[in-house]
């Protein structure tokens, strides 16, 4: 089947989604939005990633794109197409399905756990492990869809995460960055790194890579569970 994912930056990219991705021997295509690419038509396409970006999904000033953007998402919505967003992407979902994207009270940017909400239906409840500690780097946040399933909460922010139609599903973290993947973030975004209750500093930030080893099974896991879906 064929995925297609949305770029908003050229600094933000697949991660370790394409190579998972590719291995399971399905084929990617991308509109990169910065670049003013056009973006397909729905039948083009089996399932959609939107990836993240340090924009506000309503920064149509800067990023006139972003205006069509989400009527494509809300249209791949209303086709109960397969959509997987993640930070900004889980933004632009929240939208189209009916919630509210607004300030986070906190930024959060760094290592942090997140954990699980107490009930979820099966297959999600074997996938998604209790607590994690997953990659966040986000100052908005969105309230939770109408007919969605919250998933995971951290100390810092109510709506980690949330499932809607058993196919779309919005993770307001991030667990497809590696090193390389992170040091370019961390590079382009530093000056974000300023004090906060819920802001690692750069050491901190790049220290815990680590922690990726433990977020792969999880982003595989979740992979599979939306290409059946697909």
């Amino acid at each position: 089947m064929n995925i297609h994912w949305l770029q908003h930056v050229p600094f933000e990219g697949l991660g370790r989604l394409a190579g998972e991705i590719v291995h399971r021997g399905h084929t990617l295509s991308c509109s990169r939005l910065y670049l003013q690419e056009a973006l397909p038509s729905l039948s083009a396409f089996d399932m959609l990633i939107i990836m993240g970006g340090p924009m506000n999904i309503f920064d149509d000033a800067d990023h006139p794109w972003l205006v069509e953007e989400r009527q494509f998402i809300r249209q791949c919505v209303e086709r109960h197409k397969t959509v997987l967003g993640v930070c900004l992407g889980a933004q632009l979902l929240a939208d189209a399905l009916g919630g509210t994207v607004y300030a986070n009270t906190e930024r959060e940017i760094g290592w942090y756990e997140i954990n699980r909400s107490g009930s979820l239906p099966e297959p999600l409840a074997a996938i998604l492990p209790s607590r994690l500690t997953v990659l966040h780097w986000h100052g908005d946040t969105f309230s939770l869809p109408p007919e969605a399933v919250h998933l995971y909460s951290s100390a810092a922010c109510a709506n980690q995460a949330f499932i809607a139609h058993d196919r779309m599903v919005g993770l307001q973290f991030h667990l497809e960055m590696a090193q390389r993947e992170l040091q370019i973030l961390a590079d382009h975004c530093g000056e974000e790194l300023q004090p906060g209750r819920w802001v690692q500093d750069r050491r901190e930030l790049l220290a815990g890579i680590h922690h990726a080893e433990m977020t792969l099974p999880v982003l595989q896991k979740m992979l599979d569970y939306l290409l059946s879906s697909a």
